[in-house]
């Protein structure tokens, strides 16, 4: 049965109601249950009558037979069978899968009862959810988030929705045919974007839950998606320059030795890093007095040579800590289903504290500002995000919000959620940034700076940050930075290491944030003392700083520096651009260039905003590159030299310098 419940079109059927209503502009937010209701649950969108009005407002048809629902570009058709079909600008879009259809519709081909959108029950009463979409012939889907894999375009993957340590799940596709895709949902799951059928899966949930856009061009579809999960507030333009940042800085005097010696040399860092195991324990979130004796002092002094400070916090609670039973008895950790208590095992039996409950993030927070903010640390690196765990085994956890097969996604959101807020009510006025190892879908908005992860020093790593760089912006997060050189397995006593160290570094002057950071081993480097605790026991790597490698490597880092310096206005030009529609700072070539078909299988070069073309190296020993130049004139950076676009042309990049053109 059919029928209109204001503006939304509603149909009942065999023990399922489904419901569309408009949802910003050009979209369409599609929900689905067997159960009496829906849970009211936003996940990702923003409340629809924060939207201007006619963003949610819908003309809505029925029939015996059939209704329509449209909202600009964007209509949906549901049969009396419960199958929808998408369409843009009335022309045929997509639609769900269902085995009595194939190629038109009504031609029956097959009945093996395989259907669009599938219930199976869990014992706990939630549902594995299974929605199914015919293939559209000829499309290429990109976005999603990062994966570790050599792939730009997703069409013929299978990816897991969940959160893990290099890999940041964000559930929004966008497709060449002119739509974007939100599965608006944090469970666990997994989608395969396949050549015969599109599925995506929950493993828990209680209803289906999908957005969908319409639009003319890539960049406005992100526009209409950021509108509804939100965008990146203004950033701080203090913070475009360098940051320098290693594994890890063990006391106060390591510090402040290496900021007297940038001061020395003349270069300017805007940040300075202070890594994980400063602490006493895990989930004592404070300075190890004995080797940090005046951390006030400490920063004042770094912020007297302009450079701002930022300090590791990890999610973990040591069961030895201060704060764990008092967190335990109030409910604020993470609990497990069955079996032991401890979910993280890394130096110390740790259970995660639960940031989906706002209690938690609060607690932490109150702590956090007590021991670090009010001495003046600027910014939090908010580490094991995903959160870390010992084992992936979604379904043993449980939070505040739920099962962990349910809504373990959205824990990145809300650890980045509890620090915004808490800084914001200190400092209304302050331009918030912390930096995240995972994010899920609306992360962006508070204040979320995403980077690659936990990932090898090796140049096949380098190429999957790149392309992984791009993705992120596609799903709606412009704030991307990695680690340059890699994080784990290096040797930096290697020509391989130096040269891999000097082509990221090249590169990530055209990345959003320019940040030195590496274990760099070997890790050889005997510990200040043989406590099982506080700052001195655990190893450290080695020196990272910009004149750690030689002079060679000293002089190429800094050279390239000063033109990430030579950049700073424009740079801040597409954070402000990135808070006003969405846009991301590293943009895919089609996004730039939607018209040119090229453009759309171009995976090894970007635009950064849209007056440079980067075009990294990231194989070993290359010296020279091919470098697509869509239609225009472009002009070297490096050499001043201008080419004619529409041409594949063989630019040089001797170790020195990487391919660059500014579009004229």
């Amino acid at each position: 049965m059919f029928y209109q419940d204001g503006n939304a079109l509603v149909l009942k059927k065999g023990g399922e109601t489904v419901r569309i209503e408009a949802w910003g502009k050009n979209a369409l937010r599609l929900r689905a249950t067997r159960n009496n209701e829906f849970t009211g649950n936003l996940w990702a969108l923003c409340p629809k009558d924060e939207l201007p009005a006619d963003q949610r407002d819908a003309k809505v048809e029925i029939t015996e037979q059939r209704a329509v629902i449209k909202n600009g570009s964007t209509s949906a058709s549901v049969s009396s069978e419960g199958i929808i079909t998408y369409y843009k600008n009335d022309e045929f879009l997509m639609r769900e899968y269902f085995s009595c259809y194939g190629g038109t519709e009504n031609n029956a081909v097959s009945c093996f009862k395989r259907v669009n959108r599938e219930y199976k029950p869990h014992l706990n009463g939630d549902f594995k959810l299974t929605l199914r979409f015919e293939p559209i012939e000829g499309e290429k889907i990109y976005g999603m988030g990062v994966y570790q894999n050599p792939y730009i375009e997703l069409k013929g993957t299978t990816l897991e929705l969940a959160q893990r340590n290099a890999q940041t799940s964000i559930p929004f596709e966008i497709s060449n045919k002119g739509y974007g895709l939100l599965w608006n949902n944090p469970a666990v799951g997994n989608v395969t974007f396949g050549k015969n059928m599109t599925e995506w899966v929950a493993d828990a949930a209680k209803e289906f839950d999908l957005w969908i856009t319409t639009d003319d061009s890539p960049k406005a579809i992100i526009e209409n998606y950021t509108a509804v999960v939100g965008r990146a507030p203004e950033i701080d333009e203090e913070l475009l320059g360098l940051w320098q940042c290693k594994l890890r800085y063990r006391t106060q005097a390591e510090v402040l030795e290496v900021a007297r010696k940038y001061q020395e040399l003349g270069i300017k860092i805007d940040v300075l890093v202070i890594d994980f195991f400063h602490w006493t324990l895990q989930g004592e979130w404070k300075f190890d007095t004995e080797y940090w004796p005046d951390v006030k002092a400490m920063v004042d002094e770094l912020h007297s040579y302009g450079i701002k400070v930022m300090v590791s916090v990890w999610p973990s609670v040591d069961r030895k800590s201060e704060n764990f039973y008092p967190m335990a008895d109030r409910g604020l950790l993470m609990r497990t289903e069955k079996g032991a208590m401890q979910t993280y095992d890394y130096q110390g039996d740790c259970v995660v504290y639960d940031a989906t409950n706002p209690e938690a993030r609060k607690y932490v927070w109150d702590i956090c500002k007590k021991n670090y903010y009010d001495y003046g640390i600027d910014m939090f690196w908010l580490d094991n995000a995903e959160p870390d765990l010992a084992s992936y085994d979604f379904d043993n956890y449980r939070y505040y919000l739920g099962p962990g097969a349910e809504v373990s996604c959205i824990f990145p959101r809300c650890y980045a959620q509890g620090f915004f807020e808490g800084e914001k009510e200190v400092h209304p006025d302050k331009k918030i940034l912390n930096l995240l190892r995972c994010g899920w879908v609306g992360s962006q908005k508070y204040g979320t700076l995403l980077w690659s992860g936990d990932i090898y020093s090796t140049f096949e790593a380098l190429q999957n940050s790149v392309r992984g760089g791009l993705d992120i912006g596609l799903a709606g997060i412009p704030w991307w930075t990695t680690d340059i050189g890699g994080f784990m397995n290096s040797d930096v006593n290697t020509d391989y290491f130096k040269e891999l160290l000097v082509r990221w570094y090249e590169w990530a002057v055209f990345t959003p944030i320019l940040r030195l950071h590496g274990e760099r081993g070997p890790l050889d480097i005997e510990p200040l003392d043989h406590k099982d605790w506080g700052s001195g026991y655990l190893h450290t790597g080695h020196a990272n700083e910009i004149w750690s490698y030689g002079e060679k490597v000293q002089k190429i880092l800094t050279d390239n520096l000063k033109i990430r310096w030579d950049l700073k206005d424009y740079i801040k030009s597409l954070y402000d651009e990135a808070s006003a529609n969405g846009s991301p700072l590293m943009r895919t070539m089609f996004y730039e260039f939607p018209e040119d078909a090229k453009c759309w299988d171009l995976d090894d070069q970007y635009m950064f905003g849209s007056e440079y073309l980067v075009a990294p190296v990231m194989y070993q020993g290359m010296t020279e590159r091919q470098v697509y130049l869509p239609a225009g004139k472009w002009e070297d950076i490096r050499d001043k030299k201008v080419y004619e676009g529409g041409q594949t042309i063989t630019a040089a990049a001797p170790l020195e310098s990487i391919p660059v053109f500014k579009k004229l």
